[in-house]
């Protein structure tokens, strides 16, 4: 990630609604949030005159950046927010995080007698499905007096006699025959139209109503059909951000002038959007939308892990049906290519090709700054520069060591050359032998002509200083590869100030827009790496040696993790000292004890 100027992205935000994700230093959601006024409410956290709780003050001095999504709407927003509170789990999100989600409206339509019910979970069980609806007291409301109109019954069963639904008029009681079948599809069909949109008798009619009763003077009565025409409203709302077929599709649109072109992709996953990305389009100088959409779907789906049923894009493309043929081949299964003219698809994409709109605005500047990088640098070290590769370790305590390679080319991240790495032959905390064992691993993959480490850099940058770029090189003499190699070397403060390049430390400078390269791949290594690390721990699938000694599960692995520095010193503790860690006992002591002494 490039050195994020807070104050300069702040003039940049839109007076329009939508939903804005807050970053923290190694690049982990912290918040999501939702705005009518996205310029407004984003800015409110960095103004010193607002008066903020202690959560919201430790949040805000951990965000290093953020980015938003605009919606046509607010309601739009908050379904969006929701969405990614769930798949993020951000810290400082409190308000959504829980298993709820918004209701929605279902009509058992392949039912004899059809119910209708609110329900906070779409099946693909043939029923129909309404919403969702930000409100479920509208949409309960709504129920009972769609309910109550036309008659439908509330019971689960048909089994038994007539309820209390029937005795007091809001039941037609097919359970007793006091219905035919096809009268009772016809109360149906009625709600049916009225929750595709088609409020108007329903609505004509209670308006009827409430001025009959307010010309009566019956104020009680009318303020009760006030009440049922506004939860009408509040449930016809309409809103796009959730797709009830509950398939997955990428929503792609372009964006682009004379000299550029941007490809924004929003990833629709089980009917939600989760997630989205773009895409800068390079050398587009005079080609049509339609040929680099073309392009875009090529290169980007050839490597992309997951592709879905349906690709919704903005502009039609040159050879579809090709491309579907090529798309299904990869994915085993059949992949349209659409371009919609009308309703909910339309809408989608029409909020795509805004924001593709509205980040190739914004990345005209960057693309300038992130040129002026690279040439900054090719002087500094008088070599010409397209591909950089940075390397870095990480561990926790020495017990667990993963590598990280991560890619720049023409000074931005390529994210789908990034490298990861699991260390086999290296114990406890050795960054350099654990450097070795990634580089020579990288380079023979190139040697053997694995397509997956084909490319070599014209730069590699070490997280370090002397000592890293030594192991650097002396691996690629064994492999018989001569690449340039700099560190990247930092200060007491763990802030960069340097290169160390040919056995020289090179000043650099600082406010300079290669300064600025440098330190984004050096942050973008050490981020990446972390978060393999910390994702394999998640899943449990870092190896450590802790893992095999009997009756040391998680809880005492980490407390051994916390109170010794590494393996050796872990291997120097005697039992009295390993009983006293919180959780241990003196039989799991003396196993601990006994696999390390025992030959």
């Amino acid at each position: 990630m490039e050195t994020f100027d807070i104050s300069e992205e702040l003039k940049k935000l839109p007076a329009k609604p939508g939903v804005y994700i807050m970053h923290d230093e190694d690049d982990r959601i912290i918040y999501v949030g939702k705005a009518v006024i996205l310029k407004n409410r984003v800015r409110s956290y960095f103004r010193e005159s607002t008066k903020k709780t202690l959560k919201i003050s430790q949040m805000v001095s951990r965000i290093k950046w953020f980015e938003y999504v605009v919606t046509d709407s607010e309601l739009e927003a908050l379904i969006l927010e929701n969405n990614l509170i769930k798949e993020h789990q951000p810290k400082y999100n409190t308000m959504l995080k829980d298993d709820k989600t918004y209701p929605y409206i279902k009509v058992t339509v392949r039912e004899d007698f059809p119910r209708i019910h609110i329900t906070r979970q779409v099946k693909k069980d043939n029923a129909r499905y309404y919403g969702p609806y930000t409100s479920a007291a509208s949409v309960k409301e709504t129920i009972e007096l769609l309910r109550k109109v036309y008659q439908i019954r509330p019971c689960r069963s048909l089994h038994g006699g007539p309820c209390l639904y029937y005795h007091i008029g809001q039941c037609s009681a097919p359970c007793i025959g006091k219905i035919s079948k096809e009268e009772y599809a016809e109360n149906v069909q009625k709600v049916l139209s009225f929750l595709n949109g088609n409020q108007k008798p329903l609505t004509q009619q209670l308006e009827a109503k409430m001025q009959e009763a307010s010309e009566n003077m019956d104020y009680e009565k009318a303020a009760e059909y006030r009440d049922m025409l506004r939860s009408i409203g509040q449930v016809s709302e309409k809103q796009k951000i959730t797709d009830l077929s509950g398939d997955d599709k990428d929503i792609i649109a372009i964006a682009g002038n004379e000299t550029a072109m941007i490809v924004q992709v929003f990833f629709i996953r089980d009917g939600k959007i989760l997630g989205r990305e773009h895409f800068y389009m390079e050398h587009t100088e005079g080609e049509k939308k339609e040929d680099v959409l073309k392009s875009f779907i090529g290169q980007y789906y050839a490597s992309c892990p997951g592709i879905p049923g349906e690709l919704i894009v903005s502009t039609s493309v040159e050879d579809r049906e090709l491309l579907e043929e090529w798309l299904k081949s990869i994915r085993g299964s059949r992949v349209r290519i659409t371009v919609p003219q009308k309703g909910r698809k339309e809408k989608l994409v029409e909020l795509a090709e805004k924001n593709a709109q509205i980040v190739l605005a914004q990345d005209i500047e960057k693309l300038k700054r992130e040129g002026n990088a690279v040439r900054e640098l090719e002087d500094l070290l008088d070599i010409e520069i397209r591909r950089i590769e940075a390397y870095d370790i990480s561990n926790i305590s020495g017990f667990d060591s993963v590598g990280s390679m991560v890619v720049f080319e023409n000074g931005k991240p390529k994210k789908n050359d990034y490298r990861k790495f699991r260390i086999k032959s290296v114990e406890g905390a050795n960054d350099y032998a654990s450097l070795a064992e990634v580089l020579t691993r990288r380079f023979e993959h190139a040697l053997a002509k694995d397509e997956k480490f084909d490319k070599l850099p014209d730069l590699i940058m070490m997280d370090g200083g002397k000592g890293q770029v030594g192991v650097a090189l002396s691996v690629m003499e064994k492999c018989h590869i001569d690449i340039p190699v700099c560190g990247m070397v930092k200060d007491n403060n763990h802030r960069t100030r340097g290169l160390y390049y040919n056995n020289t430390e090179i000043a650099i400078d600082k406010s300079g827009e290669g300064f600025k390269l440098i330190t984004r791949i050096q942050d973008e290594a050490h981020r990446f790496a972390i978060t393999f690390h910390r994702n394999l721990r998640s899943k449990g699938q870092v190896h450590s040696v802790l893992d095999d000694i009997p009756e040391i599960g998680q809880k005492r692995r980490r407390e051994i993790m916390r109170h010794f520095a590494g393996i050796e010193e872990l291997k120097k503790a005697e039992v009295e000292e390993l009983q006293s860690l919180p959780g241990m006992n003196a039989r799991a002591a003396q196993r601990v004890y006994d696999f390390f002494h025992t030959v």
